[in-house]
């Protein structure tokens, strides 16, 4: 072991003890996290197993490929079996399961779907393919916004577009507080999307409904930090927004990439799967580049799709009101090879995490 190793040890164990010192004793706290590697990191590491058992640690909807609607992936299916399109798209969107079938499945029945790792890569593909209209399907939350954006500005080909599924973290959480049944006191927020919006729309959260809020960094000391920030400021009654991942976010966020977000899209209420629709939770594209939005360019009319299957559970994991181990598919007919729900599709999908690394840190209320 060398001895960078060693100090995360050290780190981890402090930190460990000093939650212990601050947990409360007999009510139990509950956090909720809306980030897919937080939850990650929670589970390879075993930090629950860590937290006394007054402290538990909730997965929200952290995942941007569980939460697109059937809907959005019916429209993406349809274009893709146009005779002149190619739809691209990340790697897990086209095997999370729509109304009748996935991207992925839709391939076997002639679909033209290929892979791509960002957006310039479409782009790069619509150059190739002048004969052809090049899709992309625009997935994910804050962060995968700003590059989209930075692309579109730079007045791509005029056979590609875009066909948009992007959503927003803030609103979620603001829609979570209002679900009465569930338990939230503290969030914390994802440090990747902080970068890109910075703290202040967390701090809102704050404001709104006095629970502290904190921005993690993604190694387990962070989340360990993180964690004793919110029952510090429990303890003292003191709820604010803390940036415990100051080392890449900024207070303001990234400003030239909120400026391009803003030039191009535009928030709308928004369907979520697993919740429903959500007030400004999502971004569209502004009339300004409709040349570049799919859902005009080919007058796609929207149709209702069948977002949770029956036995399927994802749209109470996804607001954190039960976890996979409680799905009776979990394991069985639903596995990351046959995914049956969208939270086991992608590395972010709770469902997929706790498939990987067992059914551990699994809390039980006394």
């Amino acid at each position: 072991m060398d001895s960078k190793d060693q100090n995360v040890i050290d780190e981890s164990a402090k930190l460990t003890a000093y939650i212990q010192k601050l947990a409360p004793k007999s009510d139990i706290v509950k956090f909720t996290h809306v980030c897919g590697t937080h939850e990650q990191v929670l589970s390879q590491y075993g930090i629950r197993s860590l937290l006394p058992k007054t402290v538990q640690l909730i997965a929200g909807p952290g995942c941007p490929v569980c939460v697109v609607p059937a809907q959005d992936i019916d429209e993406a299916i349809e274009l893709a079996f146009k005779e002149d399109v190619i739809l691209t798209t990340f790697g897990d969107m086209s095997k999370v399961p729509a109304s009748r079938m996935s991207l992925f499945e839709s391939r076997t029945e002639g679909a033209d779907v290929r892979i791509v790792y960002s957006p310039l890569d479409a782009i790069e593909l619509a150059k190739q393919n002048p004969q052809k209209e090049v899709v992309f399907f625009a997935v994910g939350f804050e962060t995968t916004v700003a590059p989209i954006a930075a692309e579109l500005l730079r007045s791509p080909p005029d056979n590609f577009s875009i066909l948009c599924s992007h959503r927003l973290i803030p609103p979620a959480m603001d829609l979570l507080m209002g679900i009465g049944e569930l338990q939230i006191d503290g969030f914390i927020c994802p440090g990747h999307v902080a970068t890109i919006i910075g703290v202040k729309p967390f701090e809102l959260i704050t404001h709104a409904y006095r629970i502290p809020t904190v921005v993690s960094g993604f190694e387990p000391t962070d989340i360990l930090m993180s964690i004793a920030i919110l029952l510090k400021q429990i303890k003292e009654q003191t709820p604010k927004a803390v940036n415990q991942y100051s080392r890449f976010v900024k207070y303001e966020g990234n400003l030239k990439a909120q400026q391009m977000m803003a030039r191009v899209f535009e928030p709308y209420n928004a369907h979520w799967r697993g919740i429903g629709r959500v007030r400004d939770g999502g971004y569209e594209v502004k009339d300004e580049f409709e040349h570049l939005n799919a859902r005009k360019k080919f007058n796609l009319k929207p149709k209702k799709g069948i977002d949770i299957k029956p036995g399927c559970i994802c749209h109470l994991i996804v607001i954190g009101k039960e976890t996979p181990d409680r799905c009776k598919l979990f394991g069985k007919e639903c596995t990351p090879n046959h995914p049956y729900g969208p939270c086991m599709v992608s590395r972010e999908g709770t469902c997929n995490i706790w498939h990987k690394y067992g059914k551990i840190d699994i809390f039980q209320e006394d």
